[in-house]
């Protein structure tokens, strides 16, 4: 039996050190010496800024992410002064992103900051429950509306047979709008359902090869659209629901397909692939870390989402489109954060494109 000051020396043994601890951060956590100069970062912020370490340290935090607001450089300019700066535009390499930022002076070591980043576009996991519950509302409304929707359409359809042929257009008038509005009701549902399908390992190539046919089958008279795939063929399989999955990216593709013809010049859309490694995001589910290395990106050429719906395409019943619903990204978000995924969006200002980033999984290797 040893000691309670030997087992506290033991417990303080095991117990990470203070590197693992900023390096298991989902936040970027960046040190900063007396003039401004990074001097170490965490996986997280390699992560925020597209790069890895080696590239970033030695740099100027502002030239890093800069321009910045005037009053935040010249704050950044005092050593010695802490800051909380909430909804910031900074630039993570060509893309402006909007986060929170915090500055911390390091009291012991005069002139030292620490920093703290955290994207307002990204999912914080102890956020959006209050969301999540608010969608139950209209899951509960549709049920209740569904049946009377039935007997409208059925009563449509019996005084179709009795009108004349003339007439008989306004009968399926109402049908058909019966029949829209239970496809938007449905989709409201599924918003609000609280039941997730089962994860498994899943070809995320296949995934998108279907997901692109089908919204290539669903083209009409507005042509065609390039579609490239820049896939990373040694990517292993992600574990997602493979239904889910390609609900997901039908969506995102078929939503890139419309902003792309909306554009200037030739239509464009790339759908790349590629393994995120230390550069991953981390998603907490259930208490525990998931790390998402696997990177799917949408791209499309056109003009943008407008700057007042930016940080707000994800939520319901929000929508650039004057015929849309603002129920596809809602879902589309659903169902990635179902799959312990993340989704996020940015805009890369210098080459004119627009960017939604899904980050799932990597299925666990067998043996």
């Amino acid at each position: 039996m040893g000691t309670p000051a030997m087992a506290a020396a033991l417990k303080a043994d095991s117990l990470p050190d203070a590197r693992a601890q900023i390096s298991g951060l989902i936040f970027a956590v960046i040190l900063i010496d007396q003039v401004g100069v990074i001097a170490e970062v965490n996986h997280a912020a390699e992560s925020l800024l597209g790069t890895s370490a080696s590239r970033i340290v030695g740099a100027s935090l502002t030239e890093r992410i800069g321009p910045l607001d005037p009053r935040v450089e010249a704050r950044l300019r005092e050593p010695d002064e802490a800051l909380v700066a909430r909804d910031l535009a900074i630039m993570a390499g060509s893309a402006e992103i909007r986060v929170n930022m915090t500055v911390s002076p390091l009291g012991t070591f005069p002139g030292w900051r620490v920093v703290t980043i955290s994207e307002i576009g990204h999912e914080d996991p102890g956020q959006k429950q209050g969301g999540d519950a608010m969608l139950g509302a209209p899951a509960v409304l549709a049920h209740e509306i569904k049946n009377p929707l039935a007997a409208i359409r059925g009563a449509g359809q019996l005084i179709a047979r009795k009108l004349p042929d003339g007439d008989k257009k306004l009968a399926r008038m109402i049908t058909d709008e019966v029949d829209r509005i239970a496809r938007l009701i449905d989709r409201m549902q599924q918003l609000g359902s609280t039941r997730t399908g089962p994860v498994e390992p899943c070809n995320p190539h296949e995934a998108i090869r279907t997901a692109i046919a089908t919204v290539r089958a669903a083209e009409g008279e507005r042509g065609a659209v390039e579609i490239r795939e820049e896939f990373d063929p040694s990517l292993p399989p992600v574990l997602a629901n493979r239904d889910a999955l390609e609900q997901v990216l039908i969506n995102l593709v078929s939503n890139a397909r419309d902003a792309a013809l909306e554009g200037l010049g030739a239509a464009e859309i790339a759908v790349q692939t590629r393994f995120v490694s230390g550069l991953a995001f981390s998603a907490i589910r259930h208490g525990r870390a998931v790390p998402l290395s696997i990177e799917i990106t949408v791209t499309d050429n056109g003009p943008g989402i407008a700057p007042e719906l930016r940080d707000h395409v994800f939520e319901p019943f929000v929508s650039s489109k004057t015929s849309g619903q603002g129920l596809g990204l809602s879902l589309v978000r659903k169902l990635v954060r179902d799959m312990n995924g993340n989704i996020s969006h940015d805009r890369d200002q210098r080459g004119g494109l627009t960017n939604f980033r899904l980050h799932l999984p990597q299925a666990r290797r067998e043996g």
